[in-house]
């Protein structure tokens, strides 16, 4: 390599695309590409074997794809003797035996690697040139005027612009099929049946810098959550790609209808199992929305499946990540509830007694993958009643996920799960009974707790805790419309049974404050 550079390129485990804004002019006569995996980014947060395997197998094969192209790179691995265990430490280090004259990024998709990346260039007087994240339909500036004077930030107004921005789904000047949204459309359940005969997940044999990467894992990694028994993410652009065509073609026909629904034992459903590919920047969301497109125009799938996981892509990933960046950093430390229990140990291991969380859980710990009704009402909501503070319940979704990135996850967890935002992103508390998971899945006829009952030895806990949470926040509550119904349905119970209530969701509360 060049004693002296001209730029030094720092490419982040999220950021796996070889048109990233950061390469757009690279020269490797007068350029390099750095990478590296840190202890930090697996530690600061309790990464799951899962998303640690995930990420640094996806970089060591794009570090593979780049000396290819016999391009200069600066890459340590996570077991190379002198690892100074952070991004920051490392890149100084390169900083030092490549004498670059400026860095160049492509904007970061977590505000505290932003500013330890800063942090570097500021104190080795560089100058470092931040561009604009390309595997995107928006930038935040755009998001940034679209909320300017606005009261509330919904998902449904930024979708709509978007959708006219770029005609996707568009009839002229008006929706395809004459409305914007089909999400009523989107709500089945398998009923008692069951979902019947599922297509196939399409998983991946790890090859061996992936198996390479899962011993150091789990040796490195051994106490981190979660085990590698079924590690089968896609790691390269070419998997991604094979993944996205599966779900296209096998499961994007019901992804619509039984995007809510759950059964118990069944991980992989109707979902699209590619958003840590996209998170990864190994598919573009503008490729993936046109092969939903396409599946539409070609009679494939219906229109409420499409438009609804359109939704998904163009709607709501652009939404949240413009919630974070013009957010943060303030946004992290918003707890509107002021919740401040802790989050249960089971968490961690799956092992309780409510059927739903167990498999929720240990589907999570198995394969670093809960769908998203998975994580909204049934991780989430026990977390949201029981009064978890949200910087815990942050950290375990960023953690155990493949798919957590913070710019994605910070705004799902804090302010549409956990309703810490106070209201900047949903219209309500996403709170219910146990009913809700009876209703969506098959959990409560194996569960030992009854969903219909809030007091006694066998009254659902989520049941209890539902009731309980609606009258220790009932003035709060009080000033959202869209909460009345709720309230006035609490309103008939006794003072007598909300005692009894609170005093059996207490039992539960206790061991966690």
């Amino acid at each position: 390599m060049a004693k002296s550079l001209r730029h030094l390129v720092l490419i982040l485990g999220d950021q796996l695309n070889m048109d990233a804004s950061a390469l757009a002019d690279f020269d490797p006569a007068q350029d390099a590409i750095w990478m590296a995996e840190v202890m930090q980014e697996s530690t600061h947060v309790q990464s799951s074997k899962q998303r640690s395997t995930l990420f640094l197998s996806a970089m060591r094969h794009f570090a593979q794809a780049i000396q290819d192209r016999a391009w200069p790179l600066y890459y340590t691995k996570l077991d190379d003797a002198g690892n100074a265990g952070t991004l920051a430490a490392e890149l100084d280090k390169a900083i030092q035996a490549s004498s670059p004259q400026q860095l160049v990024m492509t904007a970061p998709g977590e505000w505290r690697v932003l500013q330890s990346l800063r942090s570097v260039a500021k104190k080795n007087n560089l100058a470092l040139d931040v561009r604009d994240d390309t595997y995107f339909f928006s930038t935040v500036r755009e998001f940034a005027e679209h909320a300017k004077g606005r009261k509330q930030l919904r998902q449904e107004f930024f979708y709509r612009e978007l959708r006219q921005k770029t005609g996707i789904l568009m009839d002229g000047k008006k929706p395809v099929g004459g409305q914007w949204n089909f999400d009523e459309d989107n709500r089945g359940s398998f009923g008692k049946a069951g979902p019947g005969l599922l297509p196939q997940a399409l998983r991946f044999e790890p090859d061996p810098v992936t198996q390479d990467v899962m011993k150091l894992v789990n040796e490195k990694l051994a106490s981190n959550p979660g085990n590698l028994n079924s590690f089968g993410w896609p790691v390269t652009r070419e998997q991604a790609l094979k993944a996205l065509e599966s779900f296209i073609q096998h499961r994007l026909p019901f992804f619509g209808l039984y995007q809510d629904a759950m059964w118990e034992g069944e991980v992989w459903l109707y979902h699209s199992h590619i958003a840590s590919a996209l998170n990864l920047k190994l598919l573009h969301p503008k490729e993936v929305v046109k092969a939903a497109e396409g599946a539409y125009e070609q009679g494939h799938a219906p229109l409420p499946a499409v438009e609804g996981f359109v939704r998904q892509i163009l709607g709501w990933r652009e939404y949240v990540r413009g919630i974070y960046w013009t957010q943060m950093p303030e946004y992290l430390e918003r707890n509107e509830l002021q919740a401040s229990a802790h989050l249960p140990a089971f968490y961690w291991t799956g092992e309780t007694d409510m059927a739903c969380l167990r498999d929720a859980i240990s589907q999570t710990l198995n394969h670093g993958y809960a769908h998203h009704i998975q994580r909204l009402m049934v991780t989430g909501l026990y977390a949201l009643l029981l009064g978890v503070a949200p910087k815990e319940v942050h950290a375990w979704y960023l953690g155990v996920y493949v798919d957590a990135v913070e710019w994605v996850e910070l705004p799902n967890t804090l302010g549409m799960s956990q309703f810490a935002d106070g209201g900047v992103m949903a219209s309500k508390p996403y709170v219910a009974s146990g009913k809700y998971i009876d209703r969506m899945s098959n959990h409560c006829k194996g569960c030992r707790y009854n969903p219909a009952l809030s007091t006694g030895e066998t009254a659902c806990p989520f049941t209890t805790l539902y009731w309980d949470f609606l009258n220790r926040h009932v003035d709060v509550l009080a000033k959202n419309p869209r909460m009345l119904m709720q309230l006035k349905n609490l309103n008939r119970l006794s003072t007598e049974d909300r005692q009894a209530i609170a005093e059996q969701a207490n039992s539960f509360m206790k061991p966690h404050l």
